[in-house]
């Protein structure tokens, strides 16, 4: 395995770490989005095993890391970090031989919201978040489409997360102000707006995740299913934490449906 670690702006947390396997030609590339509800304390470390596990799988993975709530991070930073840091790829694949066909993301928790968030970038402009928001979080030009999600116990549904005060009060952490006071920005930054995607979401979680509500899979996926998405809700055994850990059941499921968005 190798690893390869760039930088994609100026601030020590803009940069991503690719992983690669000891294989010719690796099919695709996944994109880790670690969570930690936005906040600055949780950082990519978080994304390294699953990066790692990936690599010893046989795929080529991009562990990101993103200003967070604390450090710069939070609205609209967090944002156009995210964009910023798959759209790297473009350079970074180019530099390894890598194909940017498949580019499937796989986000925990927090991580989980801005992947799905990330697939649904050429929807964005119908939402309608202020123009110099919407211009500095569009970077169209050289942009890296993902192809498929894997969220695992993703923060789907923000509306909902805000009014259940999720991790005391994170969503209005990340967003600067509640809904109340930003509704366009808390619109703007709701996967729920973005429904419904046209790559196949898997929404993945543990059924017995007390940190981020089951719900919050399930209304997301209710919602884009009566949409016409291709999208799927799987109910795993487990807490929050079996996802991310290479070790566990939950985790390897995950993988898997990974290693199918890639097939």
């Amino acid at each position: 395995m190798k690893r390869h670690k760039y930088s994609y702006g100026d601030s020590p947390s803009q940069w991503g770490e690719l992983f690669l396997p000891d294989v010719a030609a690796p099919k695709g590339i996944v994109v880790v989005i670690h969570g930690g509800y936005w906040r600055s304390q949780y950082g990519a470390e978080l994304g390294e095993p699953l990066a790692k596990d990936l690599a010893a799988h046989g795929m080529a993975a991009w562990n990101i890391e993103y200003r967070r709530a604390g450090n710069g991070g939070g609205w609209p930073n967090t944002f156009s970090d995210v964009l910023a840091g798959i759209d790297k790829l473009r350079d970074v694949a180019g530099e390894h031989g890598l194909g940017l066909d498949r580019v499937v993301a796989l986000g925990h928790s927090a991580g989980g919201h801005l992947a799905v968030w990330a697939a649904g970038r050429d929807r964005l402009g119908q939402i309608g978040a202020p123009d110099a928001d919407r211009q500095l979080l569009r970077k169209d030009d050289g942009a890296v489409r993902l192809t498929g999600v894997v969220s695992q116990s993703g923060v789907l549904n923000l509306a909902a997360a805000e009014r259940l005060n999720l991790s005391n009060g994170a969503v209005s952490n990340l967003l600067g102000g509640s809904s109340e006071k930003y509704p366009k920005r808390h619109k703007y930054a709701d996967p729920m707006s973005a429904v419904p995607l046209n790559i196949p979401v898997y929404a993945v979680h543990g059924t017995e995740d007390d940190t981020v509500p089951v719900s919050q899979s399930e209304t997301y996926v209710a919602a884009a299913k009566a949409a016409g998405a291709p999208v799927q809700l799987l109910r795993i055994p487990g807490d929050h934490f079996a996802l991310i850990d290479p070790k566990a059941a939950a985790y390897r499921k995950c993988r898997e449906l990974v290693q199918s968005l890639l097939a």
